[in-house]
């Protein structure tokens, strides 16, 4: 993955990486040298990524009751 440099010295960090490292606006990075010289990036804020199953959390919302979904799967409604 490349990206440019705006004049200001800002880049685009790829959406695959953020996602891999759970960067969200307000995070917070470091950028380091590795033993091999190139650069690593890593978050340094306290919080972790977000798990593809709390993203799922609190979705299910106002559903049917029981005797709703029993009529559905009945085929009465």
């Amino acid at each position: 993955m490349s990206t440019t440099v705006t004049a200001k010295g800002q880049v685009t960090i790829p959406k695959p990486v953020r996602d891999l490292l759970g960067i969200v606006p307000g995070s917070k990075v470091d950028f380091g040298r590795a033993a091999d010289g190139g650069i690593v990036l890593v978050r340094t804020d306290e919080r972790q990524p977000v798990t593809r199953f709390a993203k799922l959390r609190g979705r299910a919302g106002m559903g049917l009751d029981t005797d709703a979904i029993m009529a559905l799967t009945r085929g009465e409604a």
